[in-house]
């Protein structure tokens, strides 16, 4: 954390917190309003400081995060993690969409075309719930 700047530009603060690999992906990320300062979506030259509340949709996560420092310089993740804090609520509810998503994946991961035993794996999972 550098001590002597108080506000930074959001699309240099999210690169140095490791929310993006690239300032360009972090501009990208703004300009498409996946990025909300203290409830108002937010610009590219848009200021942060500590104190401010962040808002950001990466994916289908959504993350509500206070801001605790500054830095313009990407360190190692463990430094970045000092930058800011995730609210509980929004660590339940990212937990929950996780859960969800692993819940509502498919059955079968199949990488081209399957193959002979792939193909009884899944007449046999269509026999058994043909049943139920």
């Amino acid at each position: 954390m550098n001590d002597d700047i108080d506000k930074l530009r959001i699309d240099k603060w999210l690169w140095a917190a490791r929310f993006h690999k690239t300032r360009s992906l972090a501009a990208e990320a703004v300009d498409s309003g996946k990025v909300k300062v203290n409830g108002v979506e937010a610009k590219r030259a848009k200021t942060v400081g500590a104190g401010d509340r962040l808002e950001l949709r990466l994916g289908r996560f959504v993350f509500h995060i206070d801001v605790l420092g500054i830095s313009n310089k990407r360190g190692p993740a463990p430094e970045a993690q000092k930058l800011y804090r995730e609210t509980e609520e929004s660590k339940e509810a990212r937990a929950r969409l996780a859960d969800q998503l692993r819940a509502d994946a498919p059955l079968f991961h199949f990488k081209g075309r399957p193959s002979k035993r792939d193909r009884r794996q899944i007449a046999k999972f269509h026999k058994t719930h043909a049943e139920s």
